[in-house]
């Protein structure tokens, strides 16, 4: 997974592969959950290190990869894929004894980007999609023909970190009273006309295609779940290694794994008890070295972080979640 830029077709480098499987610790025993199969290239590695009774849980929210994990491991009995997001893992049965790691590789994948007719990129021309799962909610074009103004630029601002928000927000209204975006293209040419000028390195559509493709796909609030829903079926000891690829992502990371949570106080009382942390980060942020860079561009804008579960009270993963 990770951020727009352009790679050989079909091709899937796993991003920091050495430190991912050094953080999550594997052993031939356990269960292990890799929460973004993508197109397996961390998957292959950690099944590669389990025994016989070792246990390694897929999912994706993409049916094509999870196609592709069928093809490649749905005959292998240490093996368990299941269709639907990592903010779903609770509501899996195969979660409910308690995990032993779990990665979540964050962003888009190589093999998404690369097909135009998924819609996520503006290299090539496709449906203006976006969807990781092209079965469920709105595309990115039927959420811009339903969308006011006021509701794009926020999204643009709030997901892009597009300076230039408001003005493309008018443009794509506009655009969409003689004919709606259907297509990349469009959307890109309309950005590109409305800001009016190009960054070095920088396609100028690339913050409005980022924050298009987080809204519709629920990203930010999906990676929050996800995250409380991994911590609680962590077993104490597990290990949470997380790749994102963006400040937005990172920072929602790095403040759930330091326990950052508002807590009112009420002038002239004592400070409310702390309690103890269900997570400990191990280490600092990683990134990937230069050897890396040279053979793997798309990770230089990845960050990965990983947090062992504490023996704290908290859901018991012996215990099912959800009825």
């Amino acid at each position: 997974m990770g951020p727009q830029t352009s790679v050989a077709p079909l091709q899937h480098v796993p991003v920091m592969l050495a430190q991912v499987l050094e953080g999550l610790q594997v052993r031939a025993e356990g269960t292990w959950l890799d929460g973004t199969f993508g197109r397996g290239g961390h998957a292959r590695e950690v099944l590669a290190r389990l025994g016989e009774n070792g246990r390694l849980l897929l999912m994706d929210r993409d049916p094509e990869a999870i196609a592709s994990a069928q093809r490649e491991f749905g005959a292998d009995a240490r093996v368990r894929i299941r269709h639907g997001s990592f903010a779903e893992l609770a509501d899996w049965e195969e979660t409910a004894a308690g995990l032993d790691g779990v990665l979540l590789d964050l962003g888009v994948s190589s093999p998404q980007l690369d097909d135009p007719a998924r819609g996520f990129s503006f290299q090539g021309d496709g449906p203006l999609d976006m969807r990781m799962d092209p079965t469920r909610g709105q595309s990115a074009a039927e959420w811009l023909a339903a969308a006011d103004e006021k509701e794009i630029a926020d999204v643009l601002w709030r997901y892009g970190e597009e300076k230039m928000s408001r003005r493309i927000a008018r443009a794509i209204v506009e655009a969409g009273r003689d004919r709606p975006l259907t297509t990349t293209r469009q959307l890109a040419d309309l950005v590109t006309r409305a800001i009016g000028h190009r960054e070095r390195h920088k396609h100028p559509a690339t913050r409005t295609f980022q924050g298009l493709r987080i809204h519709v796909n629920d990203e930010l609030g999906a990676l929050e779940r996800g995250l409380a829903a991994a911590r609680d079926a962590l077993k104490p000891g597990g290990r949470l290694v997380v790749i994102s690829f963006h400040s937005l992502e990172d920072r929602v990371v790095k403040q759930f794994i330091r326990g950052d949570v508002a807590r009112p106080v009420r002038r002239g009382l004592p400070l409310p008890e702390t309690a103890p942390p269900a997570l400990v980060a191990v280490g600092k942020a990683q990134f990937a070295d230069e050897a890396e860079l040279a053979v793997n561009p798309r990770s230089r804008s990845a960050v990965l972080r990983i947090a062992e579960r504490t023996a704290v009270d908290g859901p018991s993963p012996s215990v099912r979640r959800h009825p």
